[in-house]
């Protein structure tokens, strides 16, 4: 267990997921002047009730380590960050936010796939529903994400699924939260089955 910076967010970071912040209030300025000069790395959760600004939220007990790999700090203090979610944590304790949001985590794997040849082949077919589901949308003038290859890596490629299917935060959540690759690949079945139907629903209406 180890004491993490944290970043308490409206939105969930997965891992391989790139988020730009602008930060502008005191504490996470004087939390960004010390990352730098560390290990450029803080913990991101989810916040469950409450604002961004100020303090006095519900934040969750699962989260990512975000790495930064761009920060631009202007003249007033501000940083413009751009930061990588690399590695899933569980946050054991939430700490006085003095002088910044900081919590207890430990880094928290999944869960390894009892049987990767048939957790491959149920993603290849997943990849290929999601694939087509996105097509629908567009053709219905919904924006979404450039679609691109999926990794060949079913633990990685599951959460480059979870981006692209512009699922909201909760469900976001949810899939963070899965102990292992099989649990996810399954929630992430149930949303993009839920997705088609909502798509088609849609057409269907003209």
């Amino acid at each position: 267990m180890a004491e993490m910076a944290m970043f308490p967010l409206g939105g969930v970071l997965l891992p391989g997921m790139v988020i730009p912040l602008h930060v502008f209030e005191p504490r996470y300025k004087e939390m960004m002047r010390r990352c730098m000069a560390g290990d450029r790395e803080f913990g991101v959760a989810l916040i469950e009730r409450g604002s961004e600004v100020g303090g006095g939220d519900v934040r969750t007990d699962v989260g990512v380590v975000a790495r930064i790999v761009q920060a631009d700090r202007a003249r007033d203090g501000r940083w413009g960050v751009m930061a990588l979610g690399t590695r899933r944590i569980r946050i054991e304790t939430w700490l006085d936010d003095d002088p910044y949001p900081r919590a207890d985590v430990i880094d928290w794997p999944d869960v390894p796939s009892p049987d990767p040849t048939t957790l491959e082949a149920r993603y290849n077919d997943r990849a290929v529903q999601l694939r087509r589901v996105m097509a629908m949308a567009a053709e219905l003038g919904q924006p979404g994400r450039p679609w691109s290859d999926l990794d060949g890596d079913p633990t990685v490629g599951m959460w480059e699924m979870s981006m692209a299917g512009q699922f909201g935060p909760l469900d976001l959540y949810r899939l963070l939260g899965c102990d292992g690759p099989d649990r996810r690949l399954e929630l992430l079945g149930e949303l993009i089955d839920d997705l088609e139907m909502v798509v088609r629903a849609r057409i269907a209406e003209g």
